[in-house]
């Protein structure tokens, strides 16, 4: 986390954490940001020029891509959670709490693909604060050569 923050709590809060990690690691970011219920993803049942929820908030989601390999985008929800992509692979349900400790195990070459002979499987493994780790199913079709150099 960043100098003591123990929690993101709201979306322009994280996405000041992401252009941190970003600097950190001088890579290259571009952020866009939906406000509305209209406008993000999870409100499609939103009416015409309706903005705010039933409780009069006012959602904010935003989409944040980062140059470089590995190609890594994460989109940040209003409900505390968060989607990473990398190099094509979602891992959903992410807590927007641990998207930089994500973030940081995928730049810092932590992230590994773990592979399996029989049965044929692979999987990406991201190391999280705490003992935990993030797994998430690779199609062995779909492997990049960035995912190719991370397998054990």
């Amino acid at each position: 986390m960043i100098s003591g923050m123990d929690h993101f709590h709201s979306t322009e809060a994280a996405v000041t954490a992401l252009r941190d990690i970003a600097s950190e690691y001088a890579r290259e970011i571009e952020v866009t940001h939906d406000i509305g219920a209209d406008q993000t993803s999870r409100r499609t049942s939103a009416g015409f020029g309706v903005t705010t929820d039933p409780d009069g908030s006012l959602p904010h989601e935003a989409f944040a891509e980062f140059g470089g390999l590995p190609r890594v985008s994460v989109r940040l929800y209003p409900e505390d959670d968060a989607l990473i992509t990398v190099e094509g692979i979602d891992c959903p349900d992410i807590a927007r709490d641990d998207v930089p400790a994500f973030l940081r195990s995928v730049f810092d070459g932590r992230a590994y693909v773990k592979s399996r002979r029989f049965p044929p499987s692979c999987n990406l493994v991201v190391p999280l604060p705490g003992d935990r780790t993030h797994k998430e199913w690779i199609s062995m079709i779909v492997l990049t050569p960035w995912l190719n150099s991370r397998i054990r």
